[in-house]
């Protein structure tokens, strides 16, 4: 069987998970961890790049659990608990062993891991993968994709928000609503790449 055209589709589901189909700009998955933790670039790098580990990972398993443990038993609608089961074990394991193996980068992330396991991106993007219908290598493509566009999206919004603190923002708008204001310039900016991969 020739795996070419599934790869060029999960390179495309990729890119398109990054841009025109952000799971935070375009769905809105994981917003709280995204305002909250985007005040500073270096605190962002470090969720950005946990939730990209864990959110590839934790597809990869929950593809492998729904079709070959839920699919095999005609047990599909348990899929949102044996889902969040494998989150929060992955996330409890990856922080075990980063606490044992690697104390340096357990200590820099610290409440972040955590916080992983609450992201609701991490569970829409193990939902939509079922949903769509993906194979596993298109899983694989579509779970990095959505992780490199979360961890772009709070990066860029981390830079933002660095700038904006020597502004002078008039008083209603600070904290909050000039945050989501700039949530939503960005989701519209991402709009912007729709036309490009149809």
């Amino acid at each position: 069987m020739n795996a070419r055209p599934e790869i060029i589709q999960a390179a495309i589901v990729c890119v398109s998970a990054v841009f025109t189909n952000n799971i935070l700009l375009s769905y809105f998955l994981g917003m709280c961890p995204f305002l909250s933790v985007s005040r500073e670039v270096k605190t962002a790098f470090g969720l950005g790049c946990a939730v990209v580990f864990v959110l590839t990972a934790t597809c990869i398993l929950n593809w492998v659990a729904y079709r070959y443990v839920l699919e095999t038993l005609d047990l599909q609608f348990f899929r949102f608990i044996l889902f969040v089961i494998i989150i929060a074990a992955f996330v409890q394991f990856v922080e075990m062993f980063l606490d044992r193996y690697v104390p340096v980068l357990y200590l820099k992330l610290g409440i972040f891991l955590p916080l992983i396991t609450v992201n609701c991106a991490i569970l829409g993007a193990s939902l939509f993968m079922v949903i769509r219908d993906y194979t596993f290598i298109v899983t694989v493509g579509y779970a990095l994709g959505s992780g490199i566009g979360w961890f772009l999206a709070v990066i860029a919004m981390a830079g933002i928000r660095q700038r904006l603190k020597n502004e002078k923002i008039p008083q209603g708008l600070q904290g909050a609503g000039i945050t989501l204001i700039i949530a939503g310039l960005m989701a519209m900016a991402f709009v912007g790449f729709a036309g490009v991969l149809q």
